[in-house]
């Protein structure tokens, strides 16, 4: 099995939405959490990264969900890491936002309505296929600790 595919068998619902975005503001979220080797607030992230709080909160959601971070209420609240820097992947990262689900989905989606619809769809699972397999193979061998550098 994958780790796109154990990564949707564990989540039913998104807190936020599975793009490259959304990718890239939570591979920052973790830098920053790394880098602060503390708590940080939801709004501290997203002024360091000139982001929308609010997306912020949903990535950080998401990833919390995942058991990747832990957040507290409260005086001391905050986010900070669940897991040490050099054992989270890039792979894991993309998987639990299930970027690339919503890419194959948009392509499959758009490949309808016509009389060779369903070859093309097939065509395009192959290829799908391939591209999450090398994708996840390039991020895998990357690391939060990695991009913290």
């Amino acid at each position: 099995m994958s780790i796109h595919k154990e990564a949707a068998s564990k989540k039913s619902t998104m807190a936020c939405p599975s793009t490259y975005k959304t990718f890239s503001l939570a591979v920052q979220a973790l830098v920053t959490l790394e880098r602060h080797s503390g708590k940080c607030s939801s709004g501290d992230i997203a002024s360091y990264l000139h982001s929308e709080s609010t997306l912020i909160r949903r990535v950080l959601k998401t990833l919390a969900q995942a058991d990747m971070i832990e957040s507290r209420e409260g005086r001391d609240g905050g986010y900070r890491l669940k897991k040490n820097a050099c054992d989270i992947t890039l792979a894991e990262v993309y998987s639990i936002l299930q970027v690339h689900s919503s890419i194959s989905d948009s392509m499959l989606d758009a490949a309808s309505g016509h009389c060779f619809a369903e070859e093309i769809k097939e065509s395009f699972v192959g290829i799908l296929s391939e591209i999450e397999e090398s994708t996840l193979k390039i991020l895998e061998s990357r690391t939060i600790a990695d991009m913290a550098q």
